[in-house]
């Protein structure tokens, strides 16, 4: 599995996220990724890291690559 970086990704449908870190499930030990938005009200999420560094196809969107594209440090 990839390495996760720090700093800004792009979701495949175009909006902006900082990624804070590789966090660990208390539960499952599961990686997990901590982002925040960087539009809207402030939330935080994590999503599983094997989800979040995936290859996606999505034709309603004509894409097919990363689900999130690290564009660079913060």
């Amino acid at each position: 599995m990839g390495e996760i970086q720090k700093g800004i990704y792009k979701h495949y449908k175009g909006k902006m996220y900082l990624v804070l870190g590789e966090v660990t499930h208390s539960e499952t030990m599961g990686k997990m990724v901590l982002y925040i938005p960087l539009y809207g009200a402030f939330r935080m999420f994590v999503r599983p890291k094997d989800m979040f560094l995936e290859e996606v196809t999505m034709p309603e969107y004509d894409y097919t690559g990363p689900r999130f594209l690290f564009v660079g440090k913060e």
